[in-house]
């Protein structure tokens, strides 16, 4: 059937949902858009020109547009620190919710935010888009068919060391690293893993030829319930860069296999296709290119269409907000790990911050 959507935020990454993600899905008869909300009228321009909107279906207060325009979801792509007030609103006016990581700005106010929608018996999604990329999902695939995982590495690096490149926020956030990137990364290693994480520790820093405000390099390592381990490197301020935003680097270490993606191509490496007893180098291009993917739509089109299916009636979408919890502990665990300088047991973060919440 088709959904009735109030669209909330038209600037930056809201302004992309309505030129990439939405579009595809009023398409294929998922998603009618009913209304746009954003508080600069200005931005207004976008919903009118990308999602067929009249001026007065475009709002700058939410509460009028849900209150004149009947709908069935709200999605949310506005400043985390408001992600909190717009899902309240949201779920007063009876609807599902498809937002925008992270679930919120703080792991208490996504604790409570993850509570509201279960109380209140509505469904919630989080775009983890980069999961859900097309070379990702191929070394997703690829990695399920090699073995049971030993170890898993992945690799973000780039240099977007001088201000210009980003919106301005993002050159002022605090752990920025790991709020706007690693919050990516970290997520797509603990869904390989697919085991609770039990400790994260890092390292953060700030190199001097970084305009960053923040924190933009770091290394991570992850320690899962089940005995895997997983290694994270990070930073917006090499002097080079090998592996930049949706070129990044994930190793799968597996009891048959090593499974590559690098730069968007991935390879598996067959234990038994080498000789053993020497360490001759084996690199890029000397393994069995696996196939990319195939499908209509990927990263937030295609999590709009799992959402979809499951308000339908389908399986829970896999970032489902009580889900995707497990990444925000992971990602607040690394910025306390790298504050104190000592490993964060994850798990018990997460139950500290439920108490609190």
């Amino acid at each position: 059937m088709t959904h009735r959507l109030v669209h909330v935020g038209l600037g930056g990454q809201g302004s992309t949902w309505a030129t990439d993600a939405i579009p595809p899905n009023v398409h294929d008869d998922r998603i009618e858009v009913v209304a746009a909300v954003d508080t600069d009228p200005e931005r207004h321009e976008v919903a009118e020109r990308e999602l067929g909107l009249s001026p007065e279906e475009c709002y700058t207060d939410l509460e009028t547009a849900l209150s004149e325009r009947p709908a069935d979801i709200c999605s949310i792509v506005t400043p985390p620190s408001t992600h909190e007030a717009v899902v309240e609103t949201a779920l007063a006016h009876d609807l599902h919710i498809i937002s925008e990581k992270p679930i919120a700005h703080t792991l208490e106010a996504s604790v409570r935010v993850a509570e509201k929608v279960d109380k209140a018996g509505k469904k919630m999604g989080v775009t983890m888009s980069h999961r859900f990329d097309r070379d990702k999902t191929t070394f997703r695939r690829a990695v399920e068919e090699a073995g049971d995982i030993d170890y898993l590495t992945a690799r973000y690096t780039g240099n977007v060391r001088e201000r210009g490149f980003y919106a301005d926020y993002v050159y002022e956030m605090e752990n920025m690293l790991l709020l706007d990137g690693a919050i990516h990364h970290l997520d797509i290693l603990a869904s390989l893993a697919d085991s609770p994480c039990e400790r994260v520790y890092a390292e953060t820093w700030t190199p001097e030829e970084a305009d960053y405000d923040g924190d933009c390099s770091g290394l991570v390592t992850l320690h899962f319930a089940d005995g895997t381990r997983a290694q994270y490197e990070g930073s917006y301020a090499n002097a080079t860069t090998l592996n930049g935003w949706g070129h990044e680097q994930f190793r799968a270490e597996c009891s048959d296999q090593t499974v590559l993606l690098d730069r968007r191509d991935v390879e598996r490496f067959h234990a038994d296709a080498y000789d053993t007893g020497n360490f001759e180098s084996i690199g890029k291009g000397d393994g069995k290119t696996v196939p990319l993917a195939e499908r209509p739509h990927w990263k937030n089109a295609w999590l709009i269409e799992q959402f979809c299916d499951w308000i339908d009636g389908g399986d829970p979408m896999p970032t489902n907000v009580d889900s995707v919890l497990e990444s925000m502990a992971i990602v607040f665990a690394a910025i306390e790990s790298s504050e104190t300088g000592e490993a964060v047991d994850v798990q018990a973060l997460l139950d500290d911050a439920r108490a609190n919440a």
